[in-house]
């Protein structure tokens, strides 16, 4: 009987995320009304616009989790990507009238090139110094998107695009719901890079990274490869998202180069639960839902009747987000998926398990495989004195 149920369990939970792409899929033509949640009925260009961001920031924060959930790097340059993503395209369109197909494949191979030349040089060091590296990037091209050279990213207003080289079908207020099926189809896209790979002996390779890289060595195998592998993975797909997300908004705004858009990414992560892909894809969800409404909920008068000493911390999206942050970190290690997971095997009688293999099992499993042979299609062995 228990194992039924647990067969039971196992093909809903495969069966759980095409049920939700359906239903993603076919919210443009729901007029259901939810008060309190969204201002208009679900198809109207408002809500779609708000849910439209929310699945191309679900993509970005598990583009993001690629590095830091499943392979244990901590970046703070994770922004440098995304913003070449919407800046590229944008000055591809506007200033050189290009096409859109021939600026999106140009933008992305720049930067999957950009990636490749940061990460080549900041995965030479770990720990601290790498994420230092990663940010000192990510603030020089903020410093020159807010600089505005020649007059060609807009500084601090922005830089919209140029209509022209832009599909009429993704043009306009009534052209809203295609917009959102295109945010909606990235994330598609990201979500299933990332279950390919992390599932891979690649992906494999990562997973034991992130618990031991010195043992990862002594199995002879060289984790600087496998890392800028990652990386520039991880960039490709941000870069991709900077590119939707200039469709959605008809324009590049200097926000999404700070430092303080990846730290979003990192409380994204967290909050759904890194290592976790739904998990992460949740919380940037969860994360782009809530800064969007308590920044109109700020400017109630709910919000501005209040005394000063609650008025003052509640007028602040990010006092919110941060305290929800703090909140998860100690109360809900693991973020919501953690919660969901421990919470199913208590229900199970039987540890937790998320993606991945259980903690600290990832380089056993290597070491196995490596054992076996298959560590031949991972790469090549080496003695640990790296002859």
């Amino acid at each position: 009987m228990r194992e039924q149920a647990f067969d039971r369990t196992g093909r809903l939970r495969r069966l759980a995320p095409l049920v939700v792409l359906v239903v993603l899929a076919l919210l443009p033509y729901s007029t259901l009304s939810l008060p309190g949640l969204f201002e208009g009925v679900l198809n109207s260009p408002g809500t779609l616009q708000l849910l439209a961001l929310c699945l191309v920031f679900g993509g970005v924060a598990l583009s993001f989790d690629l590095l830091f959930g499943f392979t244990g790097l901590l970046s703070f340059g994770h922004a440098l990507y995304f913003a070449a993503g919407t800046y590229g395209a944008n000055l591809l369109l506007t200033e050189l009238g290009w096409g859109l197909g021939a600026a999106v494949a140009v933008t992305t191979m720049a930067g999957v090139v950009l990636a490749l030349l940061v990460g080549s040089v900041a995965l030479r060091v770990t720990g601290i110094a790498f994420s230092m590296v990663t940010l000192a990037t990510a603030q020089a091209g903020s410093i020159i998107v807010l600089q505005d050279p020649s007059g060609l990213t807009g500084g601090e207003e922005g830089l919209a695009v140029a209509r022209a080289p832009i599909p009429d079908a993704l043009i306009g207020v009534f052209n809203t719901a295609n917009k959102y099926w295109l945010a909606l189809a990235y994330l598609v896209l990201v979500y299933a890079v990332v279950t390919w790979v992390t599932g891979s002996r690649a992906g494999r390779v990562w997973q034991a990274i992130r618990e031991n890289e010195r043992r990862v060595e002594v199995l002879g195998l060289r984790p600087y490869r496998f890392k800028l592998l990652v990386f520039v993975l991880a960039g490709l797909l941000a870069t991709l998202g900077g590119i939707v997300h200039l469709l959605l908004l008809g324009g590049s705004t200097p926000r999404v180069t700070t430092a303080d858009f990846t730290i979003g990414l990192l409380v994204m992560v967290v909050l759904g639960g890194a290592g976790s892909r739904w998990g992460a894809v949740l919380g940037g969800v969860l994360y782009t839902y809530l800064d969007s409404r308590l920044t109109g909920l700020a400017s109630s008068a709910a919000i501005q009747d209040l005394p000063a000493w609650l008025r003052v911390p509640l007028s602040e999206p990010l006092f919110i987000l941060g305290t929800l942050f703090i909140l998860v970190v100690l109360f809900v290690p693991g973020g919501i998926a953690g919660l969901v997971e421990r919470l199913g095997a208590r229900r199970r009688d039987r540890r937790p398990e998320i993606d991945g293999p259980p903690p600290g099992r990832a380089v056993e499993r290597l070491r196995d495989e490596v054992g076996a042979g298959v560590g031949a299609g991972l790469g090549t062995p080496r003695r640990p004195d790296g002859a």
